[in-house]
């Protein structure tokens, strides 16, 4: 049997400034070299590529939503391309559908933007992950050597081309990103 509970106990949201302390937090929780708070501002509010959503318990109000992250998901719209930049799930949140909707999530977006195909990069070792994205469509197409640090670990390379949602249609219906939405081990 599944720990997964019903993606309606959650809600998916844009981030907010307001909701930065407890993004470092949670980044902080789930890599061994997290971003800095000012790498996490910079993608929050000065990079025009980037989009940062957040996972809360239904019921919070986006004001009091800090308390109730229990991931969040950054990722880039370059031209005709999405590239998952960090994905982080809240531990004792993990397998539970959370990191699954958030990347569905970016895919009706890229989508939306004629994105054509998605990117990423992941620890080799970060097996729940790559076994997250094997099952929405990505497949390895290369690794960086020595990539990360802390410790010492190749990057498996991964990407899906063209971009599909999971179920296989190339333009599923938009899903609203600042609410309605339809873990793994972050990457």
């Amino acid at each position: 049997m599944s720990n997964e509970k019903p993606l309606s106990e959650f809600q998916i949201l844009p981030a907010t400034p307001e909701m930065l302390p407890d993004i470092l937090l949670l980044e902080e929780a789930c890599f061994s070299s997290p971003w800095t708070r000012k790498m996490l501002e910079t993608e929050l509010m000065g990079n025009q590529f980037a989009h940062f959503l957040v996972a809360l318990r239904q019921g919070q109000s986006a004001l009091k939503a800090t308390s109730a992250i229990v991931a969040y998901h950054c990722f880039w719209i370059v031209f005709e391309e999405l590239r998952l930049m960090n994905l982080a799930v809240r531990e004792s949140m993990r397998r539970q559908g959370i990191g699954k909707a958030l990347v569905r999530e970016a895919f009706h977006f890229a989508l939306d933007q004629a994105a054509t195909r998605a990117v990423l990069e992941v620890r080799a070792s970060n097996e729940p992950a790559r076994s997250l994205y094997t099952t929405m469509g990505f497949v390895q197409v290369g690794k960086r050597p020595q990539y990360y640090t802390n410790p010492m670990e190749d990057a498996v390379l991964m990407e899906m081309n063209p971009l599909v949602m999971p179920s296989g249609r190339l333009n599923a219906p938009t899903c609203c990103a600042g609410g309605e939405s339809t873990s793994t081990d972050s990457p």
